[in-house]
């Protein structure tokens, strides 16, 4: 229950930054987090570190901990990284997918169209982590499901922010719909262009990422 905690507080800190609360280089107290959300300092100190590894703050020994908001050649830069990741990913699982995980695909598309019904991409973004990462493990390749994963949590408040765009969720879903028949066909190279676009941050997507990042320095 503590770890789940610490899970939502995390996830509201990530709402409170891109809100502006929090902008480029403020410093997050400890003490001032646990009493604005009524919890002790462990749970706190967990989200913190959740962050940390998302890259959106940082630690700085004996200072503290501060947020850190990446410019646009870095945010682009690892986007590009990513995928690519995935776009080797779905190559390889279109070759080596189960059955069974392709059902399990099924299904979170499933719950993903019942969030996009809702207009609810907190639940959107739960299901489609879980998309993800079924495709990391079924390309069967460890090191590049690990390489993926990291990359994938350092992106992921962004990849969060991005699915408020209007008509990105339903955008999103169609992609979805996408990956799973090339992977259902076995087409690799399909595969790996669909995902590769569904991660590709161009155009409208990249500009409103970067809208919201300004608007949480100012």
């Amino acid at each position: 229950m503590e770890k789940r905690r610490a899970d939502m507080i995390a996830e509201e800190i990530e709402e409170l930054i891109f809100g502006g609360t929090y902008g480029d280089g403020a410093r997050l107290d400890e003490a001032a987090l646990a009493e604005r959300f009524g919890v002790s300092r462990t749970p706190i100190r967990e989200a913190l570190q959740k962050l940390s590894l998302s890259g959106l703050v940082t630690q700085i020994p004996r200072r503290g901990v501060f947020v850190r908001q990446p410019g646009p050649v870095e945010l682009m830069e690892m986007f590009e990284v990513m995928a690519e990741l995935e776009a080797a990913a779905a190559r390889l699982a279109a070759l080596r997918i189960s059955d069974a995980a392709l059902a399990d695909l099924r299904a979170a598309n499933t719950k993903c169209q019942s969030a996009v019904a809702a207009q609810d991409p907190a639940a959107y973004y739960l299901e489609n982590e879980r998309f993800h990462q079924i495709i990391y493990e079924q390309s069967g390749n460890a090191f590049l499901r690990a390489e993926a994963l990291r990359l994938h949590r350092r992106l992921r408040p962004f990849r969060r922010q991005q699915l408020r765009l209007r008509g990105r969720l339903a955008q999103s879903m169609a992609e979805h719909v996408d990956i799973v028949a090339a992977l259902t066909r076995g087409d690799a190279p399909g595969a790996a262009d669909a995902l590769r676009g569904h991660v590709a941050v161009q155009g409208e997507k990249f500009h409103y990422l970067m809208t919201s990042l300004r608007q949480a320095a100012e």
